[in-house]
């Protein structure tokens, strides 16, 4: 059995998915590499099963008809052999140094009196055109070199959440927990990193600058354009992760510290909707907005109250054209004091 199997999601990445996969294979015969040809048209199919001859005992190849990255992580998870599982986005890389540290200290994890849920590290926004690059890290948050519980997690300050790219989780519980994410859907990492939360138990904090996350294509889904373009998909998400704390609710505020933690990201992710249709400024989408608040109450009132007379609710409804705009400026205010990505 390996110790970490990555899932590297392609779609036509013929153009930079070496640079991702060059980096991956430093973690030798203990790492597995699942590369995942989610319908490519270009020569993304050929580059893989290059790999896959080249390095048989570490690279497998699943060639699947297009069904989006969700599809693709779910593909990665089936077939993952690795004791641990984690994505690695075929356009991002990961740093050798703080890769080797991973390895080693899943190495020294396993077997332990204690079972290892997930792994955080840090990310590294890696952005076009600038030479100065923000790091996400969580050493105010987690304790460090150590396995702990939520109950010793301190503040999480808005804008430092636990992404896809800080995590590496038990393959066994991405499993056991039944994750299985919506095909032809984008935004479904914020799933990821969400509907496996009640079933985490033991953590690690690693305060290495592990995963190099690529930022600045124009044609990235995280494009504030492309994400107004898709925004059913981002309510899609966000109605997906209410149900789910609707629908968990007793699991979920057992645990008053992961309780905590999310609903702050359920909030975060509501504003960011929230903003995108009020940016869009048209009819169609301030209905949406309405609609998707409206979906909210009536799935759960004390959790609407919550969120809706929070700071970012509150900010994100305020009446009119004036207030719209004031919404608006007020989340450019918070994504730069509270570092939004």
């Amino acid at each position: 059995m390996k110790l970490l199997s990555f899932a590297v999601p392609c779609y036509n990445s013929a153009a930079y998915m070496e640079k991702c996969v060059e980096s991956l294979l430093k973690g030798g015969e203990d790492v597995e590499i699942i590369i995942v040809d989610d319908g490519s048209t270009d020569k993304t199919a050929a580059i893989a099963d290059r790999y896959a001859a080249e390095y048989p005992s570490i690279i497998r190849v699943i060639h699947k008809e297009n069904g989006g990255h969700g599809s693709a992580v779910n593909a990665g998870i089936e077939s993952a052999s690795g004791l641990y599982f984690k994505v690695v986005d075929s356009d991002d890389w990961v740093k050798n140094e703080a890769y080797m540290q991973i390895l080693d200290t899943l190495r020294s994890l396993v077997g332990g009196e204690k079972v290892l849920d997930m792994l955080v590290s840090n990310f590294v926004y890696e952005k076009v055109g600038q030479n100065r690059h923000k790091v996400m890290r969580y050493k105010h948050a987690m304790p460090e070199n150590q396995m702990f519980t939520w109950e010793e997690i301190k503040h999480f300050h808005k804008g430092q959440y636990i992404l896809m790219h800080s995590v590496i989780f038990r393959t066994k519980l991405l499993r056991e927990c039944g994750l299985r994410l919506p095909e032809h859907t984008f935004y479904v990492d914020n799933l990821y990193v969400f509907e496996p939360l009640p079933y985490v138990k033991n953590m690690y904090y690693l305060d290495v600058n592990f995963y190099r996350y690529y930022i600045g294509r124009a044609d990235q889904s995280v494009n504030e354009e492309v994400m107004i373009g898709r925004i059913d998909q981002q309510i899609k998400v966000n109605k997906l992760m209410i149900d789910y704390m609707v629908e968990n609710k007793s699991k979920i505020t057992a645990n008053k510290k992961m309780h905590q933690y999310m609903l702050s990201y359920l909030d975060i992710i509501t504003t960011v909707s929230s903003v995108l249709l009020i940016r869009s400024d048209t009819k169609e989408n301030l209905q949406k907005k309405k609609e998707l608040w409206d979906y909210l109450k009536k799935k759960d009132w004390i959790l609407y109250r919550k969120l809706r007379y929070g700071l970012l609710g509150h900010c994100m409804n305020l009446p009119g054209r004036g207030g719209r705009k004031i919404s608006v400026e007020g989340y450019k205010i918070c994504q730069r004091f509270f570092n939004f990505n």
